[in-house]
């Protein structure tokens, strides 16, 4: 497996879905936001949704290349003219949210293993 070392923070999403809406948020994620968040994020590192712990969540990461890089592609995101659309499409499907930004713990006992 290869890692761009250039790509330094993660954003780690953790969205709780409201009970047996599962189906019903990831059509609306898929049709609604991806298409918005693939063009102004870029690819994510992956989508995911939970099966063993707390239920009813998606995962959700992305990389940056610094908090910076992160700043700039969320306003591009938020200021999207179709993103307001998501939003009000999702708001009675999403119970919590939480965000996390992750940094890159560059061991030297990895560097190989990551190329």
């Amino acid at each position: 497996m290869h890692i761009d070392e250039t790509l330094s923070l993660v954003d780690h999403r953790i969205y709780t879905i409201a009970l047996r809406k599962m189906p019903e948020f990831l059509d609306v994620f898929d049709r609604l936001a991806m298409p918005i968040l693939l063009e102004t994020l870029g690819n994510p590192i992956g989508i995911y949704t939970s099966h063993v712990g707390p239920l009813n969540q998606v995962v959700h990461l992305w990389a940056y290349k610094d908090l910076a890089d992160y700043q700039a592609r969320c306003l591009r995101r938020d200021t999207h003219p179709d993103f307001p659309a998501y939003l009000e499409a999702s708001s009675h499907l999403i119970v919590a949210q939480e965000n996390r930004l992750l940094t890159c713990a560059r061991l030297p006992s990895m560097r190989e293993r990551l190329q």
